[in-house]
């Protein structure tokens, strides 16, 4: 006589889907989540939730422990203070184990014999959390989308790789993806609330009252800044690997399926991260990495691009004096999408050690990842330029510096200002440590600004000149992001 395996009850079902959704019944509360406070990107996200005229479901991408289960359910806790019935609106954390070999076309049944409310007649939302621990994911939630005009959907997911590629694949045309990257660092003092550091000043600039206390806020932003539970809580700051790497970094690389990218040797994997981690913001080649690997380069090449749909780096391609792209990238730039990776790999970084100037570059890209500008960096014989920007009418370029050797003396800026007056380049702007200044160098106009500030204005306006533009993500129409050492002028900081 075989073992009879017992299922899950449904009423174990039917109690568990109601507990995830308080606010069906009195007393009506809408989150555990709720005194939190909401990422900015809730103003980015929330358009696309309530936009039906395009049938489409809302993937939400992103690395591990940036806050999407909390951004979820700060959107749906502001779907019902704008006057949605919050019992047509329906949040499931699919990795429970209670809802095991259960389907997204099962949970739609379980919620109308709940609620008694028909998604087929009525609209309604349904918030699928951690959704790739469904089989076939894409294939159901594209079913969903075609088969009932009146369901929003929206869906996320931890293992961003996966997600990422999937969504490619088989949401084309049903699916918007939608990217929460880590902690900027406007958010990181807004949520921390310390936006008190940063002000205007009479010419609607950003500045601040003290730049020593800024940098030291910027430093500890550089270490510990990327992640919320990271920001908020200093018994994680004191041992970072135990959370950044084991819950983080670990789990993306060990856990969140690198076998779809043909990736079998996990150990070969996490070597190359470690070593592009320690080495972030500096110049690579696939030749180099492949000599002091000892591993093809076809291979490093899909593990790099696994690490980057992964949302744990991002590289970067190189134009060379003539400021034209190479038509093969023999060489590139590796940067960690957070710079706090880098800390709780290695060792907490002083504003004044060694590895600082690579940490604050990171940053600096790290924000610039928000946007979906395609940025590139020059480097020639006699000299290189971080940033530059030339496939808009608007050219610019932006140097990474974290000292103030360079305000008083342009002539070491003499390479980078050559560049940019040959290829017509208007503005550069150069981080400095703490100094402001701005002064022309033939038709250029050269602007030092702090890197902290920078980094704050930065995000700050990525997130303010996307906000306009969010109900339009669904056409793939690039943001017009601000200049970048301009706040907006139609709006001003916190």
């Amino acid at each position: 006589m075989g073992i009879r395996m017992q299922q899950v009850p449904k009423d174990q079902v039917l109690k568990r889907l109601a507990l995830e959704n308080p606010w069906w019944e009195p007393p009506y509360q809408v989150s555990t989540y709720s005194d939190l406070t909401p990422r900015p990107y809730l103003n980015l996200l929330y358009p696309l939730l309530v936009e039906r005229s395009v049938r489409r479901a809302v993937v939400l991408l992103g690395p591990r422990r940036v806050g999407k289960t909390v951004l979820l359910h700060h959107a749906l806790k502001r779907l019902i203070e704008s006057g949605e019935k919050p019992r047509r609106i329906c949040y499931v954390s699919v990795d429970n184990p209670v809802y095991v070999n259960l389907s997204l076309e099962d949970f739609l049944n379980l919620y109308q014999e709940h609620t008694g409310i028909s998604f087929v007649d009525e609209k309604t939302f349904f918030f699928f959390d951690e959704i790739q621990y469904l089989r076939q994911w894409e294939v159901h939630l594209k079913t969903v989308v075609d088969s009932f005009p009146n369901i929003k959907c929206v869906a996320s997911g931890s293992a961003a790789a996966a997600l990422r590629l999937r969504s490619d694949e088989s949401g084309a045309g049903r699916f918007t993806d939608f990217l929460l990257p880590p902690l900027t660092f406007h958010e990181y003092l807004q949520l921390t609330d310390r936006t008190q550091r940063v002000t205007l000043d009479n010419q609607n600039r950003i500045s601040t009252p003290d730049i020593s206390a800024l940098n030291d806020l910027f430093v500890e932003y550089l270490n510990f800044g990327g992640y919320p539970e990271v920001a908020f809580s200093k018994t994680i700051q004191a041992d970072p690997a135990r959370f950044i790497k084991s819950d983080i970094i670990d789990k993306v690389l060990l856990r969140d399926l690198p076998s779809l990218y043909g990736i079998q040797d996990i150990q070969e994997l996490n070597a190359l991260f470690t070593s592009l981690a320690y080495n972030t913001a500096q110049e690579v080649s696939l030749e180099q990495l492949s000599q002091y690997s000892g591993v093809a380069k076809p291979t490093i090449k899909r593990y790099i691009e696994y690490l980057e749909a992964a949302f744990l780096i991002r590289t970067v391609k190189r134009v060379g004096r003539d400021a034209r792209s190479f038509q093969r990238d023999r060489t590139f730039k590796v940067y960690l999408t957070n710079p706090s990776m880098r800390t709780a790999l290695f060792s907490k970084v002083g504003a004044d050690d060694h590895a600082i100037g690579a940490m604050v570059e990171t940053a600096i890209f790290a924000q610039w990842f928000h946007s979906e500008r395609v940025l590139q960096y020059a480097r020639w014989k006699k000299g290189e330029i971080d940033i530059v920007n030339l496939r808009d009418s608007r050219k610019w370029a932006v140097e990474v510096k974290w000292s103030d050797a360079y305000v008083d003396d342009i002539d070491k800026l003499k390479e980078t200002t050559r560049f940019c007056n040959r290829h017509g380049i208007p503005a550069v702007l150069v981080t400095s440590k703490t100094r402001t200044k701005n002064i022309n160098v033939g038709n250029l106009s050269v602007e030092f600004m702090p890197a902290a500030l920078y980094c704050y204005q930065l995000g700050y306006n990525i997130v303010k000149g996307l906000k306009s533009r969010a109900a339009f993500a669904i056409a793939p129409v690039p943001p017009s992001e601000p200049p970048p050492s301009a706040p907006s002028s139609s709006s001003s900081p916190p």
